[in-house]
């Protein structure tokens, strides 16, 4: 189904420009993906899509043309718009002219799939979106089984956390939320050992720790790190550094230390 929106004042235009804002995204359940190949990523992973905006600039593309059929025929509703009314709802400086306005999916912790020796990336007061998607992105590379959100955490349906992800947010679960006593109790049911990274003297260098087990690894706040709460009940792991630099970003300290994990199973 197609429909024409030509107003600013219209309601999907309304909605959509307020998802930009975290408070609209909890109070609505919904938030948006914006940009052609997010949007095909979105499209290809099922989740449920409560509208799309798109511009007749980007019809005119055959990619375009091909996106919005495959939309049309998931039944997703369609909503053409001049440039200037889509910029409206826009989030981008550069707008590709096509956006989903898309049903958040969030994983319980109970549901997370039993795997033998699964491997969780825990993400502990993580602020900085690029950061949270980047880790997000590269936890689904390594063939994590999910992400864990500790409470406190940067949204994980944010603009700039969706387009860091580059659809990896669609294909494996993710939770949101957890409180660390739920976080606990766990890894304690599923037998998994926790680790944390940690600049400390008792922490081992993350090539010396054995991944090879059903493993959870926390990652966290840019500025403060990990908690002292977590960091007593995991095992401190660390990432030997050989030249001046005092710490590395905790997006790239993520991806050390996940294909460590990699190279440990699959070796």
């Amino acid at each position: 189904m197609r429909e024409r929106i030509d107003s600013p004042a219209n309601k999907k235009i309304k909605l959509a420009a307020s998802l930009h804002s975290r408070k609209h995204r909890e109070k609505e359940g919904l938030f948006v993906a914006e940009g052609i190949r997010l949007v095909e990523m979105a499209a290809a992973a099922g989740w449920g899509i409560a509208f799309a905006l798109y511009t007749a600039e980007l019809s005119a593309q055959p990619r375009g043309q091909q996106l919005l059929a495959q939309l049309e025929a998931q039944g997703c509703l369609l909503c053409e718009t001049s440039e200037a009314v889509y910029r409206k709802a826009s989030a981008t400086d550069t707008p590709q002219g096509i956006l989903l306005v898309m049903r958040q999916q969030k994983s319980r912790l109970a549901e997370l799939p039993a795997a033998d020796k699964p491997l969780y990336v825990i993400l502990d007061g993580v602020q900085d979106p690029g950061n949270a998607g980047t880790i997000i992105r590269t936890a689904d590379a390594v063939g994590a089984d999910g992400v864990i959100l500790l409470k406190g955490s940067v949204d994980v349906f944010g603009d700039k956390i969706v387009r860091s992800t580059m659809g990896s947010l669609f294909h494996l679960p993710v939770c949101t939320d957890v409180t660390v006593e739920e976080l606990a109790a766990f890894t304690a049911e599923r037998g998994l050992a926790l680790y944390a990274t940690a600049l400390d003297e008792s922490a081992k260098p993350h090539f010396a720790q054995d991944f090879t087990r059903g493993a959870a690894i926390v990652f966290g706040n840019e500025g403060n790190g990990v908690s002292q709460e977590l960091l007593q009940q995991a095992q401190k792991t660390y990432i030997p550094m050989y030249g001046q630099a005092e710490s590395l970003n905790v997006g790239v300290s993520a991806a050390v230390v996940l294909y460590e994990a990699v190279r440990q199973r699959r070796a």
